[in-house]
């Protein structure tokens, strides 16, 4: 059981402290009540370096995933909810994940319901899973829409996953292709300088060698000024987008981007709909459902759009029509909407919607992967040709001199 630290006074008035060991904080209150003590503070021993030690801490998607799963099948079987946080945090393993649950548990003895005690732990907890826990409470379907979370959860990491691994193999190549360009105009380049001094020196050197040589030399002489440059241009990059203007600009930039524009909207999009369709199914109401919906995005223009079409919902209007009026969405999607509240079937329309929309990103993204890494290729390629073409032409030239 744990230890719960108190201040507390006498009878007569003096202070003391001390510590119990009691199952809940509640308990502990009875224990020093029925020592005759007036509580001041109690608290769970070492909170506080506990506290300290997690506060910055997040708890990994699929840990949470398997979790509401467990708890779920639990639930389902008869065992009382604080039975079931016990026997899930004697079997968590995860630091993170334990302390966490160790939180609620505590939480939940003293009367604290399930949604709330999450609440504590938005690192752990985004608000979407509050609000269906919630509506899951109060609406007695509590094991069904941990579930549900679980599905979700499992279903956005595969999807980021996919995202990710898609964007590796060109990444590590654009990497390569820098690392072996820079070597070459560091410590190749250099040494054919001295062979070519004698025509810089009388200007017959063409235009492609004096350059190369040009940039090799402002390579090895200054290679901390281009440091400097690109940590100082990153650092000030950085600062833009984490402004709200920035990060407006920018997501404006990735949706108007040729080609990237339609991957990014279409997947942005698909989260829009698939975290609506789940609130509402789960009960939760549509102008909270929006609310916490619009930030799943990822993206401030579509934030932006949703966000009018909410303030449309409260004064009494469709969802359809605002949406359609930001241009931010397909008719496609707006005509689908449209026909979901006519239809009275708005959440399953969205998760078709959802499923519909990530079937075909997947598809675009895998082409542009494919298309991409001949692209870089050729590029890597073409700028090895040019360091080549330009180091082998003036002895070509000489020769055919002679």
């Amino acid at each position: 059981m744990p230890e719960y630290t108190y201040i507390a006074r006498e009878s007569n008035g003096q202070s003391v402290n001390g510590s119990v060991t009691a199952n809940s904080q509640q308990e502990a209150l009875t224990i020093l009540a029925s020592r005759k003590l007036f509580p001041l503070k109690v608290e769970m021993a070492e909170a506080a370096q506990r506290q300290k030690s997690y506060a910055g801490h997040s708890v990994g998607a699929r840990l949470l995933a398997i979790f509401y799963s467990q708890l779920a099948d639990l639930l389902k079987s008869g065992v009382p909810l604080l039975r079931s946080l016990d026997l899930l945090n004697k079997q968590a393993t995860a630091p993170a994940l334990k302390h966490v649950l160790e939180e609620i548990r505590t939480d939940v003895a003293d009367g604290t319901r399930l949604n709330e005690a999450m609440r504590k732990h938005p690192r752990a907890f985004n608000e979407l899973v509050i609000s269906m826990v919630r509506a899951g409470e109060e609406g007695g379907f509590l094991e069904e829409v941990l579930k549900r979370i679980a599905v979700f959860t499992d279903h956005q990491e595969d999807l980021k996953g996919r995202v990710v691994g898609a964007m590796v193999y060109p990444i590590l190549l654009s990497v390569f292709g820098t690392a072996v360009v820079t070597f070459l105009m560091i410590k190749f380049v250099p040494d054919f300088a001295p062979i070519f001094e004698q025509m810089r020196s009388t200007g017959d050197l063409p235009w492609a060698t004096t350059a190369l040589l040009g940039i090799s030399d402002f390579t090895q002489n200054y290679w901390y000024v281009v440091l400097g440059g690109i940590v100082l241009a990153g650092l000030g990059i950085r600062q833009y987008v984490m402004s709200e203007e920035g990060r407006f600009v920018i997501d404006t930039i990735r949706l108007k981007t040729y080609g990237l524009g339609r991957i990014v909207r279409n997947l942005a999009t698909a989260r829009f709909c698939r975290v609506l369709g789940t609130l509402l199914r789960n009960g939760v109401p549509i102008l909270q459902a929006l609310r916490i919906a619009k930030d799943a995005t990822g993206n401030m223009v579509l934030s932006r759009a949703i966000a009018d079409a909410a303030d449309n919902i409260s004064a009494g209007k469709s969802l359809a029509k605002p949406l359609e009026g930001s241009k931010q969405f397909s008719d496609e999607i707006v005509a689908m909407i449209s026909v979901g509240e006519e239809s009275n079937n708005l959440e399953d329309v969205l998760i078709d919607i959802a499923d519909n929309l990530e079937r075909r990103t997947n598809r675009e993204l895998d082409l542009a992967v494919r298309l991409l890494e001949p692209l870089m290729l050729m590029v890597m390629a073409s700028v090895v040709l040019f360091i080549i073409v330009a180091l082998l032409l003036p002895i070509l030239l000489s020769s055919t001199s002679i």
